[in-house]
């Protein structure tokens, strides 16, 4: 099962840079190394069902209607559960090129359940990562305070001084 950081890896692969949205996993390689470092095969359809799972979760985490693409992504998926000596293991039944993308909207949906609230695109209207706030308060607003942070506050404090006059 794919862990928060794989989750965060596949929501955060289309960042803005230098103002212009870029999409790592455009690259058939990069999603096929992505795939691979968890488990998958790669392939056309592996990396299909994976592009289709991390736009949908991106369209919902951005308050975008996603549903139709989240239900094909999991349609006839069933999770089914076997002895083992320690107790109850759940295997997936999926087809082996959309395992991973399974996997993928099963990691967001354990986030969402497990810390609630916490899951979030950047507040920088020019980025577009996600962050999960691990903080006590929950406070956190940008992907990173060394950039979309620093420079929001920066442009709030121009702006205040801008409109602040000054003495003659």
């Amino acid at each position: 099962m794919l862990d928060d950081q794989a989750l965060m890896q596949a929501l955060n692969s289309t960042p803005v840079v230098d103002g212009r949205r870029q999409d790592l996993w455009r690259d058939d390689h990069e999603v096929d190394g992505w795939a691979r470092e968890h488990g998958g095969l790669g392939g056309d359809e592996e990396r299909r069902w994976l592009r289709t799972a991390r736009d949908a979760l991106q369209a919902v985490e951005s308050d975008t209607p996603a549903e139709p693409r989240l239900r094909r992504v999991l349609a006839g998926v069933r999770k089914v559960p076997q002895p083992s000596a320690s107790g109850i293991e759940w295997h997936l039944e999926v087809p082996p090129e959309r395992r991973l993308a399974v996997e993928l909207v099963l990691a967001w949906a354990d986030v969402k359940e497990r810390m609630p609230g916490r899951l979030r695109p950047c507040e920088n209207p020019e980025c577009r990562l996600f962050l999960l706030d691990r903080s006590r308060a929950n406070t956190a607003r940008w992907c990173s305070m060394k950039t979309c942070g620093n420079r929001l506050k920066a442009r709030r404090h121009q702006a205040r001084a801008r409109d602040t006059p000054q003495p003659e």
